[in-house]
């Protein structure tokens, strides 16, 4: 070891040289500095048990303890954790050592810690979070954090089989967190796995946490048991034992517990078309789906966002075909204009209706279900922003493809219609919808390249004009407000369109308008300054924009491109001979 990194001194405390304050500012200086203090915050807490200790034990001079010799280099600090970790299962209060071991586990690399895996004997560890002490549980849970990544998932599961099952159960529940985390490792792991599904104890302690008040405990609990449930034995241990009695009782906790069942039962589902039978076998999809078309409108409008995510499967749509429940759809928003409370779900179900649409063919969704476009266009004419938004967010889905593109347009005036109304609310809404406007203006006039034919380039232009009077100058204007995602927004509306050549003759003939795409000082932070480079890169690479821009201006976007995103121009300045 260098003699001028450290000295030792008679009290064997670690000692050196102040770090020189250029040094201390640096990542390496401040873990240098950080690493001595906490050498010496173990020798202190060594000098404090040795005061402890009693005399005469062996052939030690009394109040002695016997030197350890840690190795040099990397491996100081994992040696100075492991004799902690000896000291704490030693004591009864071992508070300070634990502080002091949370302190080292800090800078020792996991790498190290797995080199030294065979020693960690952490079952004194456990053994404390019984104790009715909470900063000696949150030290002990933090420590485990750490130890634990040094083992593998295979050795966590067969020797702390006990612990973690205490674990799940535990009042605190920041260690229920840190059990259920070893689970998860657990059921990633295909060696380890089998050790999880042989424990029916665990695995119904688990299903248990799904009840608890905790939502981050709820949460963790279904993300390990969808993790289990991607084997073909862990959808035998879930749906063909007495675990799925155990799920069922935990569904009548309470209302928001059912729902977290739900959630977890749709998750498995949407796994593969065996994970669906093995779901609607159990009776909890059927259950779910009776929910849905029940009476409770509160009911409908949870439900709806569950089988939603059934539908963006192709197995998932097959089945709510085959059981009735899309019709059954269609025929609720049939029924909202006669129910004073359909506010509460229609924008649920036709959300849902949209999503269909995009994920399968949207000429055929809205010509078999023709009331979901109707009710689409109904409500960009309410006075409800919320009824407004969804409207205008399906809308943006429908025409983010040709077919749905072409769906929009056979509506004819009516579609025009509606534009002016986004148009209008684009300007004159809240903040919120009119980003929701933005975008959705973004998603109907793009078009890629190979299918620019001419008519569809007629028609986006068409649609650009019912937007507003001079809709670029709108789009402009919003993009000059001190609003940063108003800003973007406007510069996505940009970017739709910068690849086609009737926009970019627009944008040519607009005065000032070529220097405000050239112009760097407008954006003030990384989002827009992104925004713009992406409109400039779409103008650069587009193939007529050369022709109708002019080379000189071809020539500084492309140098725009290559200078990136956050270029910013050198400013020289002169020296003069005499001046401070």
């Amino acid at each position: 070891m260098d003699p001028h990194l450290a000295r030792l001194g008679n009290t064997g405390t670690v000692r050196g040289p102040p770090a020189p304050p250029c040094y201390r500012n640096t990542e390496a200086g401040r873990f240098a500095v950080t690493t001595n203090i906490q050498r010496r915050e173990v020798t202190s807490v060594r000098s404090r048990e040795t005061r402890r200790s009693p005399p005469g034990a062996g052939s030690r001079e009394p109040g002695r303890r016997p030197s350890k010799r840690f190795p040099a280099g990397g491996g100081m600090m994992a040696a100075q954790a492991l004799a902690l970790l000896r000291d704490v299962s030693r004591l009864e209060a071992p508070l300070e050592e634990l502080r002091a071991l949370q302190s080292v586990l800090q800078a020792v690399p996991l790498s190290e810690l797995r080199e030294h895996a065979v020693e960690l004997r952490l079952s004194p560890l456990f053994s404390l979070l019984n104790e009715n002490h909470r900063e000696q549980t949150t030290l002990c849970v933090s420590i485990l954090e750490r130890l634990l990544q040094a083992l593998e998932p295979v050795h966590v599961a067969r020797n702390f089989r006990v612990d973690l099952q205490r674990g799940l159960t535990h009042p605190n529940d920041s260690v229920k967190i840190l059990t259920l985390s070893q689970v998860r490792r657990i059921v990633e792991n295909s060696d380890a796995v089998t050790e999880v599904l042989n424990n029916p104890e665990l695995l119904k302690q688990i299903i248990y946490c799904i009840g608890g008040e905790n939502l981050s405990v709820a949460k963790a609990a279904i993300k390990s048991l969808s993790k289990i449930s991607l084997t073909q034995a862990g959808l035998e241990a879930l749906f063909e034992s007495s675990l799925l009695d155990d799920l069922k009782t935990v569904m009548k906790t309470n209302d928001i517990v059912r729902y977290r069942v739900y959630e977890l039962i749709v998750e498995i589902s949407s796994v593969s078309p065996e994970s669906l039978n093995y779901c609607s076998t159990s009776g909890l999809v059927t259950q779910l789906l009776r929910e849905l078309t029940g009476e409770d409108v509160l009911v409908r409008a949870t439900c709806i966002e569950m089988v939603t995510s059934m539908a963006y499967t192709h197995h998932g749509r097959q089945y709510l075909a085959q059981e009735g429940v899309i019709d059954q759809i269609s025929n609720i928003i049939i029924g909202a204009d006669s129910d004073p409370f359909s506010s509460f779900y229609l924008p649920g179900f036709v959300k849902f209706f949209g999503n269909l649409a995009i994920m399968d063919s949207p000429q055929q969704i809205c010509e078999r279900f023709p009331v979901f476009v109707e009710k689409v266009f109904e409500m960009t004419e309410s006075q409800d922003p919320t009824m407004i938004g969804v409207a205008v967010d399906t809308i943006g889905i429908l025409g983010s493809n040709i077919e749905g593109k072409q769906v929009l347009q056979k509506t004819g005036t009516r579609f025009e219609r509606l534009l002016k109304r986004i148009g209008y609310q684009a300007k004159n809404a809240s903040t919120e919808l009119r980003i929701r406007c933005l975008d959705a203006v973004s998603s109907l006039l793009y078009l890629p390249p190979e299918q620019q034919t001419d008519d569809l380039l007629r028609m986006t232009e068409s649609w650009f004009s019912s937007l507003y009077r001079d809709p670029l100058e709108l789009f402009r204007g919003i993009s000059n407000q001190p609003f940063p995602e108003l800003h973007c927004g406007a510069l996505k509306v940009f970017t739709a369109i910068a690849n086609q050549p009737w926009a970019q003759k627009l944008m040519f003939n607009s005065p000032g308008f070529v220097e405000y795409v050239m112009d760097r000082s407008m954006e003030h932070d990384k989002a827009s300054k992104d925004a713009k480079y992406e409109l400039v890169k779409a103008l650069a690479n587009s193939k007529t924009v050369a022709e109708i821009f002019g080379n000189p201006n071809y020539l500084r976007l492309r140098t725009y491109v290559s200078e990136g995103p956050y270029y910013v121009k050198p400013i020289s300045t002169t020296a003069v001979e005499g001046a401070e």
